[in-house]
């Protein structure tokens, strides 16, 4: 298994890729395990600013290992669901922990589960020849890697049930123009964008944008005052910070700035 999921670290990027372009990309559990573990591994490295998940070749994902379906189909209701919970959601539960930023590079088409990652993902990047779709209504299954959840915050009710219903694909100019992406390039130049994109956020200020980040994610569950209130707190954290520090004696400097992330 060890090559079917890759690992690395180069200028404050981390990015995992799916490698397993014979089967389209499809995870299995030990993967899942592994792509968890990674993730606790991102989130307590000082030396990873964002994280990144792509695949390799042309497709991003495309969801969970069919081949393994029919073990499954034989658990009992509750071996299925202990086993998803353990398993499949915990990618989900872990991304949500991360309050660093989070990137799914969309390089070519990513298929009920594999969209599901993409969706939980802060910022979502996709190839002009991409294609998307939510599958589940074809397969007599439902969104089980959090897609119900995620799709209707991201494109509104009324889209997401669209796609979840009639299966049908999206392409990137669709995908743009429902709000599901939020940039698309040129697949020759992708991964290239890709990665200038990630090194412009791994190059500010580490504190604010994972405050930024906290700030914006719990926005959603919270009343104005509130928000407010932490804020303020927040605030008062980065402007002793030695990188808003940073950030004057640079502008005043005329330099880029050198963030330390303290």
């Amino acid at each position: 298994m060890s090559d079917e999921l890759l690992f690395e670290v180069e200028n404050g990027v981390a990015t995992i890729t799916l490698n397993r372009p014979d089967k389209r990309n499809s995870f299995h559990d030990d993967m899942v395990r592994q792509w968890v573990a990674w993730l606790e591994e991102c989130k307590t490295r000082d030396d990873v600013k964002v994280i990144v998940f792509t695949g390799t070749e042309k497709s991003f994902s495309a969801g969970g290992d069919t081949s393994k379906f029919k073990d499954k189909a034989e658990q009992t209701p509750l071996q299925a669901k202990a086993g998803m919970m353990a398993n499949t959601q915990s990618l989900a539960r872990k991304v949500a922990e991360i309050d660093k930023p989070i990137i799914a590079a969309i390089n070519g088409m990513a298929v009920g589960g594999g969209l599901d990652v993409a969706l939980m993902c802060d910022v979502r990047l996709m190839a002009d020849d991409a294609r998307v779709a939510e599958t589940y209504a074809k397969m007599g299954l439902i969104p089980g890697v959090g897609g119900a959840w995620f799709l209707p915050r991201i494109i509104g009710k009324s889209a997401a049930l669209d796609l979840f219903w009639t299966s049908r694909w999206v392409d990137a100019d669709e995908a743009l123009s429902l709000g599901l992406v939020n940039r698309v390039f040129p697949a020759d130049t992708f991964r290239d964008e890709v990665r200038a994109y990630a090194q412009q956020i791994a190059d500010a200020a580490p504190l604010s944008v994972r405050f930024i980040k906290r700030l914006v994610l719990g926005a959603e569950d919270t009343d104005l005052h509130s928000h407010l209130d932490t804020l303020s707190s927040h605030i008062a954290l980065v402007r002793t910070s030695d990188d808003h520090k940073e950030a004057v004696a640079a502008f005043k400097e005329k330099r880029k700035p050198n963030f330390k992330g303290a």
